[in-house]
């Protein structure tokens, strides 16, 4: 499955779980206009992919960069988004498909991380 794929498959089980989530729509390919505009109202590159805004066991919410399963590379941007998220009080990870991402979420949504 592509990484847009697995996403939506993490969304749909937030949905089903009542687990709120959000998409941050940082990616994608833009015109020079759009993206000079984007970036002016605040995108910044490597924010992660998603958002759970509900503190848990001491963290103030988890964030999520999703990846596909086979090849899911983190960019330099993305691995200082995640330092500067964990060293101010989030949990936030990098999934390798749907199925880390869904286990993350059952385990910081119970206080069970490893």
């Amino acid at each position: 499955m592509s990484e847009a794929l697995e996403q939506r498959a993490v969304v749909e089980y937030c949905d089903l779980k009542g687990i709120p989530v959000f998409h941050i729509p940082n990616g994608g390919y833009r015109n020079k206009a759009e993206a000079a505009h984007l970036k002016a109202q605040g995108v910044r590159p490597g924010v992660p992919d998603l958002c759970v805004p509900v503190a848990r066991y001491g963290y103030h919410g988890l964030y999520i960069e999703m990846k596909a399963k086979k090849n899911g590379r983190v960019s330099a941007y993305q691995q200082r988004w995640i330092t500067l998220l964990r060293e101010n009080g989030y949990c936030a990870y990098v999934c390798n498909g749907a199925d880390a991402a869904i286990r993350l979420l059952d385990q910081y949504m119970t206080g069970m991380l490893p």
